[in-house]
């Protein structure tokens, strides 16, 4: 996919990585500010003006900070960032944290500066994951099934009995792969199966059937507790990650108003 306009350009395509998509930005440096963008069950490897950066997973919707003139960035399928970047998610649940912070600065800085020299930064970071991922243990086919079942409306306990999986062990592999509760998974994949059906056209009262609200009040309740407003206001897509200020430190920013990577709601 490929957009453009006076807020700049923006690129996505599938990555080898399964399940991970690539995109990359470039924005004016005087674009207007954006709008927050939302918990999706997704961690993103990023590079912004010649840092590197990890968002971790969300539980509530990020205000965009510094401005950025070019990302590139590797989002991954859900559960799979913290086997290739060996950090627990819940250890970056609601973070912008600098690669620094997990790697070390000098690799980060050194890292950073690779990717940077590279005519096409996106693929740089790809084959950097690459590397990683080959040295990491295999993905979890049971986390890969918990998102399936999950995003497919499968209630939680289901979920863990269908797997042989006890309440509790579910809960610590889900906490490990995705930064939060199955519970908070499962609202959260529910709410982005709505909002991809109201940016598709369909009637409000019929997204909430389809997305397996008990009713329309019942989406709009859960929409304001993940994104503090209405559907409505977010019946389109989000944006890439904003750069953490400083250099390998953990920011303070979010995403930028640009489209998001579809790949935001894969979950094979």
């Amino acid at each position: 996919m490929t957009a453009a306009g006076t807020r700049g350009t923006y690129t996505e395509r599938p990555a080898r990585l399964d399940g991970a998509f690539l995109w990359a930005r470039t924005a004016p440096a005087a674009a207007a500010p954006s709008r927050p963008v939302l918990p999706d069950g997704c961690m993103d490897l990023v590079w912004a003006d010649g840092h590197l950066f990890v968002t971790g997973p969300d539980t509530r919707p990020w205000v965009p900070g510094e401005r950025v003139e070019r990302y590139a960035g590797l989002r991954f399928a859900p559960g799979d960032a913290p086997r290739v970047l060996g950090v627990p998610a819940r250890e970056l649940r609601d973070r912008r944290a600098g690669l620094g912070d997990l790697w070390g600065t000098a690799e980060a800085r050194r890292l950073a500066e690779r990717i940077g020299a590279d005519p096409d930064p996106a693929a740089a970071l790809e084959r950097l994951v690459l590397r990683r991922a080959a040295a990491a243990p295999p993905p979890d086919p049971v986390v890969r099934e918990v998102v399936t079942r999950l995003d497919a409306g499968r209630p939680v306990a289901a979920t863990a009995d269908a797997l042989g999986l006890g309440a509790r062990r579910l809960h610590r592999l889900s906490l490990d792969a995705f930064g939060y509760g199955p519970k908070t998974l499962a609202r959260i994949l529910r709410l982005q199966r709505a909002l991809a059906l109201l940016r598709s056209g369909l009637p409000p009262a019929e997204t909430a059937l389809r997305a397996r609200y008990a009713d329309q009040a019942h989406r709009t309740r859960e929409t304001r507790a993940l994104t503090g407003t209405t559907p409505a206001a977010y019946a389109r897509p989000f944006a890439p990650p904003a750069a953490p200020s400083g250099d390998g430190s953990a920011g303070r920013s979010a995403k930028r108003d640009t489209p998001a990577p579809s790949g935001s709601r894969t979950t094979a």
